[in-house]
């Protein structure tokens, strides 16, 4: 009998969709069903007509756009000139990972399940709808979801008779067996090589040097925020207004050594990776580690060890429990009933990974090496709007960073990762040097030089808009109107000094709101609704453009009520009107936004 094999493929951004996708892997694995798992851009999309089992999982990033690592799946899949019937062979399944306080919740994963069906495919299940704001977080739907894709799958596709699935407890081989070397040659110590023609990429970034980091809020204000500038000269790097900077962080020294001391692993060993040839398929070595690489490199720049770990690492973690009590605790955040226990013990709290195997103490000390890989996913690169302009600033990079500190119920206070790595560099203190590359935003500014940029981004939601404002009056282009919201005038009010100055000049119009400088909160949807009259006539008179950044949270849903009042009011229009009009703007790239939680 043949025996036929899924096919794992998916788009993801923050890596969430690829766990995921590596799950269902596991889970073949486990029902003795031959299973391959890749990104969707790492496959070749021309084979999907012979493929007969394909499990598609994606998140949607942005505005409802598809990862950076299937965007040249979405392009083929969306192509005219693909034949209706062309995936007729094919049994497939979506599932989309997402965040329902989105307006394009989803968007990618239904998108694509249309797409499918379009061209013949036969969907084995509806498509599945995780979503981040479930009671349980995703897996309240992906549980459910993944129960009757199995059951669909076995009853469709038996495996060969006589093999049983194998056992929850019973740990599968490793992606990868590390070979320790006694001594490393001097000539094999340096890292990747550069390659000088292409430009920067996640594989191989510019080494940025760090000319300045600034902080620029009141030392009495309970956010600290930089202003960060890197030199670029020489790294063939080009960006325009709305595009953004990638960097991935380091782990801090302390974890480092800490989780060196907890796996008795020497920092300052060399090792070779060398994949297994899992029924996975083979995984090829991470291109970002060098061969060999130091336990040091793996474990500062590599495993994200400093990440909240996903239930997928409970999973793994409890197959290596011999004590018991470690044992039914890991079972229990393992299992779908124990949820809501691993929510309280990991999400809630924000507990590390690393604070999870010191809790663990037991289980750690049987931990394998070997495993390391398949436990910690990699450090993801973060993203960060570019706030200043080439044409303004040749050769130079800014960023601005708001530093992530916050207290839960555990005793340390919880770091964002990133923004505290940058932080704590110190230019002023000896050569330091950032690896970076760019890549295009999803805001794009008018090229006419009459169109009106009109621009809503409170605190570090200003950063585009200050590289735009840059490049635009360089190129001769004064029609800016920036709405800026803070908590105080004198606390972070970013670049207020600049501000003034293209104000002064005639370059720029500014409205400002101080939130807490008053006994009534204000805020820029108060700027907006007080501007109608300017706002209206730079709208259905003059052609602007509107533009949004800055949280998620309540303030993008505020801007666009009243923007809407200001479309009641001055254009005599009805609410649905109102909200004909900004869907129309926002169809014809009027209507922009770029937020984040």
């Amino acid at each position: 009998m043949a025996t036929h094999s899924l096919l794992v493929l998916y788009g993801s951004q923050t890596g969430t969709a690829q766990d995921t996708a590596e799950r269902i892997g596991r889970q073949a694995q486990r029902r003795r069903v031959g299973v391959r798992v890749q990104a969707l851009d790492s496959y070749n999309v021309a084979n999907l007509i012979s493929e007969s089992l394909v499990v598609f999982v994606c998140a949607t990033t942005g505005q409802g756009d598809p990862p950076d690592n299937m965007k040249n799946f979405w392009r083929f899949l969306f192509r005219k000139s693909l034949p209706a019937g062309s995936l007729c062979r094919l049994d497939c399944a979506v599932l989309g990972l997402g965040d329902s306080s989105y307006p394009k919740f989803n968007f990618v994963a239904k998108k694509l399940y249309k797409r499918l069906l379009q061209l013949g495919a036969n969907a084995l299940l509806p498509v599945g709808l995780a979503d981040d704001q479930h009671d349980l977080g995703p897996d309240g739907v992906i549980d459910p979801w993944l129960i009757s894709f199995w059951q669909k799958v076995l009853s469709l596709y038996p495996p060969p008779a006589g093999l049983s699935p194998l056992r929850e407890e019973d740990p599968l081989p490793p992606r990868y067996v590390f070979q320790f070397l006694d001594d490393v040659p001097e000539k094999l110590m340096n890292l990747l090589p550069p390659d000088d023609q292409a430009p920067p990429s996640s594989v191989h970034p510019f080494p940025a040097r760090m000319v300045s980091n600034e902080r620029v809020t009141d030392p009495s204000h309970f956010q600290d925020v930089r202003l960060i500038e890197f030199d670029i000269t020489g790294s063939n790097i080009q960006y325009g207004a709305g595009d953004v900077v990638m960097m991935r962080p380091c782990n801090i020294t302390e974890d480092v050594e800490q989780f060196c001391q907890l796996l008795r692993l020497d920092p300052d060993c060399y090792f070779i990776l060398t994949p297994t040839d899992g029924s996975t398929g083979v995984s090829p070595v991470p291109a970002c580690l060098p061969q060999p690489c130091s336990v040091r490199y793996l474990v500062e720049q590599f495993l994200d060890i400093a990440a909240v770990p996903r239930r997928s690492f409970f999973e793994l973690l409890a197959t290596f429990a011999t004590n018991e009590l470690e044992r039914g605790k890991l079972a229990e955040f393992s299992s779908a009933q124990g949820q809501d226990e691993l929510h309280s013990y990991c999400n809630r709290p924000r507990r590390t990974a690393l604070e999870v195997l010191t809790d663990f103490p037991h289980t750690t000390a049987e931990l394998s090496v070997n495993y390391l890989l398949d436990l910690f996913p990699e450090i993801q690169p973060r993203t960060f709007s570019i706030a200043s302009s080439l044409l303004a600033n040749p050769n130079r990079l800014q960023v601005l960073v708001a530093v992530v500190r916050y207290k839960t119920r555990l005793h340390k206070p919880r770091k964002g990762l990133c923004s505290n790595w940058l932080a704590s560099l110190d230019p002023t203190q000896g050569e330091v040097c950032v690896p970076l590359w760019v890549k295009k935003g999803g805001l794009t500014f008018p090229q006419d030089l009459e169109t009106p940029a009109i621009m809503v981004g409170p605190g570090t939601g200003v950063a585009p808009f200050r590289t735009a404002i840059q490049e635009r009056i360089a190129q001769g282009k004064t029609a800016n109107v920036l709405f800026f919201g803070c908590r105080s005038e004198t606390k972070d009010f970013y670049c207020h000094l600049e501000w003034e100055e293209k104000v002064q000049a005639g370059h720029m119009t500014l409205f400002t709101a101080f939130s807490r400088d008053q006994e009534d909160k204000i805020y820029v949807q108060h700027r907006v609704k007080e501007q109608a009259k300017l706002l209206w006539d730079l709208i259905a008179n003059k052609n602007a453009v509107f533009y949004i950044a800055g949280n998620s949270k309540q303030m993008p849903t505020g801007v666009c009520d009243a923007l809407k009042e200001v479309f009641q009011q001055e254009g005599g229009v009805t609410d649905s009107q109102a909200q004909e009009m900004l869907d129309g703007m926002e169809k014809a790239g009027r209507f922009q936004s770029e937020t984040w939680s």
